[in-house]
């Protein structure tokens, strides 16, 4: 099957998406040769923080809805999944304790209007720092159907709290991304081609009269920052999801203009979290697979990933030990679309081919990883597995890597990393310190009056310390 996602490609693969863009399929759907298909096996890995699971199905199962007993999707805790307990106080956004539905027709528990769905099952409105003043345009707010006065929707990136709305029946208007992100909608959702645009990074482009730029975000493949600039002479930076790096602080546009509305990935944003630097997590990984090796050298090293994220992780691995990675025909066709030869050259279809694989991150559980020992026991007598996400970040530990205790039982181990494709709370502050934005508008977390004030509070605090 072609990587370029085209309509003969995809005959075989029906669309199964609600009308709000997001799954609605029934148990893990499999094709004419028993094996599971693209939409299921690619909904299944999750995103992010979250898996999707069936709302009828407990948070272990892993399975997704059946369309035709009218089952809908919801989006849980990869800590539920994991069978793992976090305190509410440690988790910025609630996803240790609790779960929300991703239909527009279940009520939800939170105080956010962006998520509530008004009486009469009327179109959620869409929040205020979705949209960018003084502009037809939103960013990431596909969730809410045709806004009004909204003339170009932007995607900061393809992962599903994102691009929620978005289906082959989106008709609102049309949507600029970037040429990676644009292969997956096209490929994963069926979007008309014709409403889509590509928008190269670093490039400038004027759309209804704003400059807009998108520049590295740091986050996952294909995910951008927004730099609006308007006849005003306003600047309007919206992250996305971002991590932010130092590199950031020598762009010309950041470094030349002044940014007046910073539109801010908050997702980490609590002194609490202090992670590591990517590079030093993804030595730590190296290192701890080569030990392990040296011990047990019949060992699977297994690392779980989003559908779309984590892929640094398998990479540096393949690189440093010169192996490949296996990945199912779901994953090998998502990592194709990337264009990139480095990777795309280390992935192999035969699980006997190499001892690194690759697995959804919810599916990294100890029976469900001895199972998969038990399934390749002619070849390997242990396993060993990362789960590299920042929520198995721990303040006792820090940037202290070598104090990370896996969870072991039998011949299986499994160590939490903090590799976070997320900006740490030193992290935003550097970033907040370098720009000097004339306002900060937090984007996530903002669910409560009380978290917005303690976030408006740290960017006065950080401001006044330049």
């Amino acid at each position: 099957m072609r990587a370029n996602g085209d309509s003969k490609s995809l005959s075989t693969l029906p669309p199964t998406l609600d009308d709000d863009g997001f799954p609605s399929i029934g148990r893990p759907q499999v094709n004419d040769a028993g094996e599971e298909t693209f939409a299921s096996s690619f909904y299944r890995g999750g995103t992010d923080w979250s898996h999707l699971v069936s709302t009828e199905d407990g948070p272990g199962n892993g399975a997704v809805a059946d369309r035709d007993s009218e089952k809908r999707l919801r989006q849980t805790s990869l800590f539920r999944i994991w069978g793992l307990k976090r305190k509410e106080a440690d988790d910025p956004e609630g996803c240790a304790s609790s779960s929300f539905s991703l239909s527009p027709k279940r009520t939800k528990t939170s105080s956010d209007p962006a998520l509530l769905t008004r009486a009469g099952d009327r179109p959620r409105a869409c929040p205020f720092y979705k949209k960018m003043p003084g502009t037809p345009f939103t960013v990431d707010a596909f969730r809410y159907g045709r806004v009004e006065g909204c003339t170009a929707y932007f995607l900061t990136h393809f992962h599903a709290d994102h691009y929620g709305g978005l289906s082959k029946k989106w008709s609102h208007g049309p949507i600029y991304c970037t040429p990676l992100t644009t292969r997956l909608v096209k490929m994963c959702l069926y979007v008309d081609p014709l409403l889509i645009h590509s928008l190269e990074l670093n490039e400038e482009y004027v759309i209804e009269g704003v400059r807009v730029t998108l520049l590295e975000a740091n986050h996952c493949p294909g995910a951008a920052l927004i730099l609006f600039c308007l006849q005003n002479g306003q600047h309007y930076l919206h992250t996305g999801d971002f991590r932010a790096s130092r590199s950031m602080q020598s762009h010309p546009l950041l470094l030349n203009n002044q940014v007046d509305v910073l539109y801010l990935d908050t997702t980490y944003c609590n002194p609490r979290y202090r992670f590591p630097a990517k590079e030093d997590v993804l030595n730590y990984v190296v290192k701890i697979t080569r030990n392990f090796l040296k011990r047990h050298p019949k060992t699977l090293v297994v690392v779980g990933a989003y559908s779309i994220g984590k892929e640094c992780v398998y990479l540096t691995i393949s690189k440093a030990l010169g192996v490949k990675i296996h990945a199912n025909s779901s994953r090998r066709r998502i990592l194709n679309s990337f264009n990139w030869p480095e990777l795309s050259d280390s992935v192999t279809s035969n699980p006997k081919e190499t001892f690194l694989h690759v697995l959804p991150i919810s599916s990294l559980r100890l029976e469900n990883l001895s199972k998969y020992l038990k399934e390749n026991k002619d070849r390997y007598t242990e396993v060993l597995a990362f789960r590299p996400t920042g929520w198995t970040y721990s303040e006792k530990i820090g940037v202290h890597l070598d104090l990370i205790k896996p969870n072991s039982k039998g011949n299986v181990t499994i160590y939490g990393v903090p590799y976070s494709e997320h900006s740490s709370y030193t992290e935003l502050r550097e970033f907040v310190q370098f720009l000097r934005p004339k306002k900060i508008i937090p984007t996530v977390n903002v669910s409560n009056a009380s978290g917005r004030e303690k976030m408006q509070s740290y960017f006065r605090e950080w401001l006044r310390d330049t």
